[in-house]
């Protein structure tokens, strides 16, 4: 079985896939910096074995991390815990199966690489990926698979955390569905109508503006944990797709297997 790692600005996604690439359980955690190989090791051995998973079971591990301050622990997680040595995006030797067109390839984060071989894989191309986490990217995948570049956003959550922090009469709100105003008439309506109609229109102007450079009729995928709330309210997306990163993750280590673990 392999043990597939997202790990990201906000959360860590640990799944866990059999041979026939089916997946066996999968279990999320906040990023931390400071959490150690050991307080991984308790937390996901015990939810795995929930699933009637033991450590044993895993053969191979491949890690996606943005977070270089957690990517000992992660390791050792794997090297220690699982007894297998973890493949990681990025590093040098793991193949990706597509070609980085851009001036600092060594400066694209692991998961949009692995979203843009999952999207070019599942929709072929030229794409315009859409992640919504913590930042929102706009990743720009060519017709051949190859990356292109792309645009980087602050998440919505983000700039919602700021407005809180910034303006000290305006209370904390989450965006958990469209507001059916765009007027608002009270402060927490308007500052929804703010956040969400605002940042349908910066999707739907960066969409328009990335396939007008590109000059040619690009699809637009989604992900990410707010996808679906932000592809209702707009036609610029084509399809929401959830599991791109660890699907992407998955392809990588089949084109990888006998490199690493």
């Amino acid at each position: 079985m392999l043990l597939a790692i997202d790990s990201g600005n906000t959360n860590i996604v640990f799944a866990v896939y059999d041979a026939d690439e089916k997946l066996r359980g999968s279990w999320r955690a906040s990023t931390e910096a400071k959490r150690t190989a050991d307080e991984y090791a308790v937390w996901l051995t015990q939810l795995m074995a929930l699933a009637g998973l033991t450590p044993e079971v895993v053969e191979g591990a491949i890690i996606a991390n943005v977070v270089p301050p957690t990517m000992y622990a992660l390791t050792d997680l794997c090297t220690r815990y699982f007894k297998v040595a973890p493949l990681v995006v990025g590093e040098p030797g793991v193949d990706l199966g597509i070609e980085v067109r851009i001036d600092r390839p060594d400066q694209v984060g692991a998961d949009r690489l692995v979203n843009a071989v999952a999207a070019f894989a599942e929709h072929g191309g030229p794409l315009i990926v859409i992640d919504f986490g913590t930042a929102t990217t706009f990743d720009v995948i060519g017709a051949d698979g190859g990356y292109e570049g792309g645009v980087i956003a602050p998440g919505i959550n983000l700039s919602l955390e700021a407005l809180d922090r910034a303006a000290a009469k305006l209370p904390r709100i989450a965006l958990k569905e469209a507001p059916q105003r765009v007027i608002g008439q009270a402060t927490v309506p308007a500052m929804e109508s703010g956040a969400y109609w605002g940042y349908v229109g910066l999707i739907e102007g960066l969409v328009a503006r990335i396939k007008g450079e590109y000059g040619q009729p690009m699809k637009v995928i989604a992900t990410g944990g707010l996808a679906s709330l932000f592809a209702r309210a707009t036609a610029c997306i084509d399809a929401v797709d959830s599991d791109l990163t660890l699907r992407g993750l998955l392809a990588i280590h089949r084109a990888n297997r006998g490199a690493g673990s």
